[in-house]
């Protein structure tokens, strides 16, 4: 099936916004949530993988791609994001992790089941979560600065910036997809911040032991934030879940490692099908 592309609204005539997302392949629903600055064009290989016998469902998020006029926190944006995916397997990376996880708990019947790639239920402390709060909006700032500040810095300054973090020391030049990431609205990337990012989220950690569907909690060897992170999230959930270290992978194992990724997708799907998916994930 040939990749098939629905176009997005925007929320600035008051109607409800739709998100872009391009769908391609036939098979099972799988429905993907990029993080920061990507897209839904930017998962690679895996996406490819995945697309021979899924139907795979490629979200451009609040902010970002063809979803640029979108404005929403993480509450709204996973409703549109469930709009857009309808009933599936959804699988988030960082951002698109919390996304897909707010999804889960307000509508877990559309969530079959459930892939949180290097995501978290939120920052418990009070005090540090106000601490990325703001340095998420000063971020915000350098990329759709307020009326008489300095002029805003470019974006592929920006880019250079984030993905030089450690967190990403890992990824090859190539799988990071900078020249899809410059097609992102500096401005949607910094409403993206200011609404969405992981400082605005309400810790979730009491909550996720509700979830019921199968949950696969992926996080890459190197990253051990992610994966002590991925460990307690695993366990919050309860019998349900199951953490999958990546060997030889950091904070985007869907990018460095993207078979490993897509085969335990997968297996979340067979999983939920009620289906044997061979040995569990360790």
């Amino acid at each position: 099936m040939e990749a098939e592309t629905t176009p997005t609204g925007t929320d600035t005539d008051g109607s409800r916004p739709a998100l872009a997302a391009v769908r391609r392949g036939e098979g099972p629903p799988v429905v993907l949530a990029h993080g920061f600055t990507q897209t839904g064009r930017l998962w690679g290989p895996m996406a490819e993988d995945l697309s021979v016998d899924h139907l795979v469902v490629a979200v451009d998020l609040p902010g970002h791609g063809d979803s640029r006029g979108v404005r929403a926190d993480l509450v709204t944006g996973a409703e549109l994001l469930g709009d857009a995916g309808g009933r599936g397997a959804y699988v988030g990376y960082s951002m698109g992790a919390r996304y897909c996880l707010h999804l889960a708990l307000a509508r877990p019947d559309l969530v079959t089941c459930l892939v949180l790639v290097s995501g978290t239920a939120g920052i418990d402390d009070e005090a540090e979560r106000t601490a990325r709060r703001l340095a998420d909006e000063r971020l915000a700032d350098e990329l759709d600065p307020p009326a008489g500040g300095p002029d805003p810095l470019p974006l592929g300054a920006f880019l250079d910036r984030w993905l030089a973090q450690p967190l990403f020391a890992g990824l090859p030049p190539a799988a990071a997809g900078t020249g899809e990431r410059l097609r992102n609205d500096p401005v949607g990337l910094a409403w993206s911040l200011r609404l969405a990012g992981t400082g605005t989220q309400r810790p979730l950690w009491s909550d996720v032991g509700g979830l019921a569907m199968p949950v696969v909690v992926v996080t890459g060897a190197r990253d051990t934030k992610f994966s002590a992170l991925g460990r307690r999230l695993a366990a919050a959930i309860g019998a349900n879940a199951r953490h999958a270290v990546v060997p030889d992978a950091g904070h985007a194992p869907h990018l460095e490692r993207p078979g490993d990724v897509a085969d335990l997708v997968r297996r979340a799907v067979e999983r939920s099908a009620g289906r044997s998916h061979g040995s569990p994930a360790t």
